[in-house]
């Protein structure tokens, strides 16, 4: 399959040149030419199915003309080495909690993925791996690639803008991930990123590609898990699902919107933003206005300008009302938020984390009496322990592999929110 730029000014791309270039010639996110409409019989199966096997069907109308079936079938069953499942909240409410992962993060999933594709393609060729973060893309992208040969990853992250255990995650590991400390915001790691990707002199230095959801790679494979959770919500006998997404850089959302576009019957998704609400006011006045990001709890999802809304608008053809149709917004200050986290554990003994309480109490908010929800639990709340602590009074117990983490030592190398930093360092290291 081939796999055209949302620029449309770039060549068509090999899956191969996707996954390993990461972002086009002309600055635009890769797309796949056509998105394949599984049959109705399927999903009538996929109840009984077993995640594994879902997953495989799923991937195999995404790559399986690029990617013999056997590898990558194997590719998918090591991805997925761990449970997702939904788990009730309230009586119509379901948490799917993708933290059951090596990071416990959602991105856990899309980054082994990744890792296991380029190496697919890579063979000898040696590559750096370029990826900002805001929380949880560093940790699961230098989780999944740590030791992988020919194969260096360069995290870059806001300093003193990610919690200490995610810190943690991705500072500590050493051998062949380096994290950088940029003095800025998530958009400026962003942009850094993007800058470096459009720059042919260095590009012609050395292989670049990119372990953000901006790569095909990374947010493809994030649909498995909602066809996923559907086959689970059906098999206890519910219907008429809407899927809650705390939403930052849009990646996961535009997966599930993929998920949707190849017939699963979800009747909508709800966008959660914190106070970056960018999207939210564009569902509101059709108008997108990126601005500067703000700090805040829930701070995977502090972006100003996500990458992924020109995937969105691309799959949508430009058209605001049927983006409208699919998706609604909601939005939540960090006061909000926090109620939503003490309400939910009191009313129900269930721990939100800040990220997974947008997409419950966005639920809560819009749900209607015949539908069945289901919401993203995108981290483990131990990720975000002082905060959750603080909020809701209540110890939280750090699981063993995050303990691990935070016996490490930290090495980070400082680099300013200027481009020529950036790429001075990338040319001399």
């Amino acid at each position: 399959m081939k796999y055209y730029s949302t620029n449309h000014q770039s060549p068509a791309a090999t899956l191969r040149k996707a996954v390993v270039k990461g972002l086009a010639e002309d600055r635009g996110l890769y797309m796949p030419e056509r998105i394949e409409r599984l049959p109705q019989e399927f999903f009538d199966q996929m109840p009984s199915m077993s995640f594994a096997d879902i997953a495989c069907r799923v991937a195999d109308a995404f790559f399986g003309e690029d990617i013999p079936a056997e590898e990558l079938h194997t590719i998918v069953r090591e991805t997925l080495s761990f449970p997702i499942p939904i788990v009730p909240v309230t009586d119509h409410i379901f948490s799917l909690e993708l933290f059951h992962g090596p990071t416990l993060a959602f991105k856990d999933v899309g980054a082994r993925f990744m890792a296991r594709t380029l190496r697919h393609f890579l063979h000898d060729d040696t590559v750096k791996v370029l990826v900002a973060t805001s929380g949880d893309t560093g940790s699961a992208v230098a989780n999944g690639f740590l030791g992988v040969p020919g194969i260096h990853v360069y995290v870059l992250y806001p300093k003193g803008k990610v919690s200490p255990i995610q810190e943690c995650q991705f500072t500590t590991l050493g051998q062949n991930i380096t994290a950088l400390e940029v003095d800025g915001v998530f958009d400026d790691c962003q942009r850094l990123v993007k800058s470096a990707f459009a720059d042919e002199a260095l590009n012609a230095h050395m292989l670049l590609t990119s372990a953000n959801s901006i790569n095909v790679a990374r947010f493809l494979p994030q649909a498995f898990y909602y066809f996923w959770a559907y086959a689970q919500a059906v098999r206890q006998g519910n219907e008429h699902v809407v899927i809650s997404v705390p939403s930052g850089n849009f990646g996961n959302l535009c997966a599930g919107l993929f998920a949707k576009r190849m017939g699963l019957p979800v009747e909508r998704f709800i966008a959660a933003n914190n106070a970056n609400d960018i999207f939210y006011r564009y569902l509101l006045t059709a108008l997108y206005q990126p601005r500067a990001s703000v700090q805040t709890i829930a701070n995977a999802m502090d972006v100003g300008d996500p990458s992924n809304f020109a995937r969105i608008i691309d799959l949508y053809d430009h058209s605001h009302k049927a983006i409208a149709d699919d998706i609604s917004g909601a939005t939540y200050t960090d006061e909000q938020i926090a109620e939503t986290m003490r309400q939910c554990l009191a009313q129900t003994g269930y721990q939100l984390d800040p990220h997974g309480a947008c997409g419950y109490q966005a639920l809560v908010d819009g749900l209607q009496p015949d539908e069945t929800g289901i919401f993203l639990e995108t981290a483990h709340p131990a990720k975000f322990r002082d905060v959750v602590e603080s909020i809701t009074g209540t110890s939280v117990e750090l699981p063993p592999r995050l303990a691990a983490f935070m016996q490490g030592r930290k090495q980070s190398v400082p680099m300013s929110a200027q481009y020529q930093d950036f790429k001075d360092y990338l040319l001399h290291v």
